[in-house]
């Protein structure tokens, strides 16, 4: 199996040792995207639906990259803080998915990334 990383400038570069995206077997795998500004790295202002807004521009910006779109994912897993949350989230999800929808799980979680309050990664076939 080859791996081609999938990288673009459109997002904030990742703080560790990952790729935003694997290609591999006719698969992308997009790394999980929190709601960074891509200028300048740091987690956006605003409530939950503003980051997961901001979660799915960014999901887009590596998409596009590997010359899929969000009409391409297959699935979707969905981590949130505060599971509270899940209504407002899947409001945007609702948004930027359209039938069929993608699988899904939704997670709750201690805590995220820069203390994110939804992380996202999605797989393309």
């Amino acid at each position: 199996m080859t791996r081609e990383e999938i990288s673009t400038d459109e997002i904030a570069k990742p703080v560790g040792p990952f790729s935003a995206a694997v290609r591999a077997d006719g698969f992308t795998f997009v790394s999980g995207q929190v709601a960074q500004d891509p200028a300048t790295g740091a987690l956006i202002d605003g409530d939950v639906s503003a980051q997961t807004e901001q979660v799915f521009l960014n999901v887009s910006a590596v998409l596009a990259a590997a010359g899929k779109t969000l009409d391409d994912v297959v699935r979707v897993g969905v981590y949130l803080t505060d599971m509270a949350d899940f209504a407002a989230v899947n409001a945007v999800y609702g948004e930027v998915f359209s039938a069929p929808y993608p699988a899904r799980t939704a997670i709750g979680v201690a805590a995220l990334p820069l203390g994110a309050a939804v992380e996202v990664d999605v797989i393309v076939g």
